[in-house]
């Protein structure tokens, strides 16, 4: 009921409609307005004819004057007596006369018009009383009716139904487009849609989408070239910071400095927030994977050294088949946003858990949680509900989904039902070795990867 092809379709069926109504009641009433004047014509002319057959008895008529079939005639002497009667209204003779200003009477022989005309010689009073059946006015007016009621029903219904189809074939072009333009994704493509042959308002909405893909193909090129020149910019004196905070933490009393370290932690957030705009710039196509196949405790290795403070719980010495800086990149943002918003003393926690499908890294945090009016809105660029640059989630999802996994969040509850803070879940595919009938064709890629990882990696 919400298509625009059923909007069009009642919009045309309630036009046809009123216009049906107004049309068909003007010619209805205009027709029955001249039946009934044809039909008061004939009645006269009935009653002139009768009446110059028994006021002029030299025409030859006189009293032997027959009334036309369907006619009834009285005459009516100058004292109101019925002196005769033409079948029908025969039983009225020798009785006063019991229609007086009456102009339609009902008879048992059903309603009849009704017109008088003097009758000369019989009184000063005396008129013949000239009837003629309604009958076949009264069915032709019923027959009007029935056909405007007709009308008024069915041609809507044959307008809804035909407007129904031929609203089907003109907005197949727009339908069409519609399908064409949700394809789009604007993050990885922005292809120019196919333009019909017809040059119509389809044509001119396709031009026009295609106009807008090429101007947010222009923006998106100028964006990713703008951050790489910042992230250009920051890397270089990030490195030397980097390696001159390195060589003061070596020395004795600098290592024990507590502004140091604090340095030291800024400026490897700094580092890790310009990966995440190279990231951003490059794009989820233009980033490469590089599978390895390695134990999950070096991932540990990496995470503890980035995220001092976190615990690690489940078994890390099982395997994980991943590239290991964009899987670290991604735990890392989820680790540092959960410490940023536990606080120095707060507790950090990262399980791993391995189930037959998925291998799940799930980060947990003794924070407020997540602004539950954000929704899944936290994943989306340059959005955050900590006070941090809003890239970490956004990148950590991608690096999941290019991984085949999936990465969500929310708030998980302490065993006594207390607010415990806020979880993120990344899940990778597990790897069905040996069951090559039943793995998709990116499950078996991964599988043969693993396999001959580990024939390189385990003793």
């Amino acid at each position: 009921m919400h298509s625009l092809r059923f909007r069009l379709a009642m919009m045309y069926t309630l036009l046809s409609l009123a216009l049906v109504a107004l049309v068909g009641t003007v010619m209805t009433a205009q027709l029955l307005r001249d039946l009934d004047g044809q039909f008061q014509a004939r009645l006269d002319e009935r009653a002139d004819r009768l009446a110059e057959g028994f006021n002029n008895p030299a025409s030859g008529l006189g009293q032997t004057q027959v009334a036309p079939a369907g006619s009834y005639v009285m005459l009516v002497d100058g004292s109101g007596q019925v002196t005769y009667g033409t079948p029908g209204v025969q039983d009225f003779q020798k009785s006063p006369f019991p229609f007086a200003g009456q102009s339609v009477v009902p008879l048992a022989q059903g309603v009849v018009r009704v017109v008088t005309r003097p009758w000369s010689g019989h009184g000063k009073n005396a008129f013949i009383w000239v009837a003629l059946s309604e009958d076949v006015l009264i069915q032709a007016r019923r027959s009007a009716v029935r056909v405007l009621t007709f009308a008024i029903i069915g041609t809507p219904l044959l307008t809804l139904l035909l407007a129904w189809f031929a609203g089907q074939r003109a907005l197949r072009g727009l339908g069409q487009a519609a399908m064409l333009a949700g394809r789009i994704n604007p993050s990885s493509s922005v292809a120019a849609l196919p333009l019909p042959r017809r040059q119509d308002e389809v044509y001119e909405l396709l031009n026009a989408i295609n106009l807008l893909l090429a101007r947010i193909e222009t923006q998106q090129s100028r964006e990713k070239q703008l951050l790489g020149q910042i992230v250009h910019e920051l890397g270089a004196p990030l490195t030397v910071l980097r390696a001159s905070l390195a060589q003061a933490t070596s020395r004795g009393a600098a290592a024990s400095d507590p502004d140091v370290r604090r340095a030291a932690l800024v400026a490897d957030e700094l580092t890790f927030t310009t990966q995440d705009l190279m990231q951003l710039a490059r794009g989820q196509l233009e980033m490469k994977l590089a599978y390895h196949y390695i134990p999950a405790r070096q991932l540990r290795e990496r995470l503890d050294r980035l995220v001092s403070g976190t615990d690690f719980v489940g078994d890390w010495t099982t395997y994980v088949l991943c590239d290991p800086d964009r899987l670290t990149q991604a735990l890392r943002n989820l680790l540092a946003n959960g410490r940023r918003a536990a606080g120095r003393e707060g507790r950090v926690q990262l399980c791993l858990e391995e189930k037959p499908d998925a291998l799940r890294f799930v980060a947990r945090d003794s924070g407020a949680g997540l602004p539950p009016e954000l929704g899944e809105r936290i994943f989306d660029p340059f959005v955050s509900g900590a006070g941090s640059s809003g890239l970490g989630l956004s990148v950590s999802r991608q690096i999941a989904r290019m991984h085949g996994g999936e990465l969500s969040g929310g708030n998980w509850r302490q065993q006594d039902g207390e607010p415990g803070g806020a979880e993120f879940v990344l899940s990778l595919p597990g790897l069905e070795i040996g069951d090559d009938d039943a793995e998709t064709e990116p499950q078996r890629t991964a599988s043969q990867l693993a396999l001959s990882e580990s024939e390189k990696v385990r003793p």
